[in-house]
């Protein structure tokens, strides 16, 4: 396939995972309200399940490998990379992590998993600093 397909299918799915995202996020804070951020807390957790069973799926089952013109490399950028994505990018964030701690690096896989959290938060706090200035 050529690099413009590849674009085209991270697009289309990444299209189709933000208006997901967004459609959960609205109904969400419709049915629980907005004092908690419960329409967040469900796409994270259910891309994280999402992407877990796909990934798993793809990696481990041949007969997904092969769906017509799609590849299984054609497959992880369409779902995963671009719906997945662009649905949540929590959900990588654990993949990678559960990656690291399935290959037995331990020490990289919590480092990444306490290190992404304090380091965003650290960045989240820089940027709303610079954005009063």
């Amino acid at each position: 396939m050529t690099t413009f397909t590849h674009i085209a299918l991270v697009a289309i799915g990444s299209a189709c995972g933000g208006l997901l995202r967004w459609a959960v996020g609205l109904m969400a804070g419709r049915w629980l309200g907005a004092a908690f951020p419960w329409g967040t807390l469900a796409i994270n957790v259910s891309g994280c399940l999402f992407l877990g069973w796909f990934s798993t799926l793809l990696i481990e089952r041949s007969p997904l490998a092969t769906l017509g013109w799609l590849r299984s490399d054609d497959l992880r950028l369409l779902v995963a990379i671009g719906f997945t994505g662009s649905y949540t990018t929590f959900s990588t964030y654990e993949w990678e992590s559960h990656s690291l701690l399935r290959d037995g690096q331990t020490l990289f896989g919590f480092a990444y998993l306490v290190g992404s959290v304090l380091l965003g938060l650290v960045a989240v706090r820089l940027g709303v600093m610079l954005a009063r200035i």
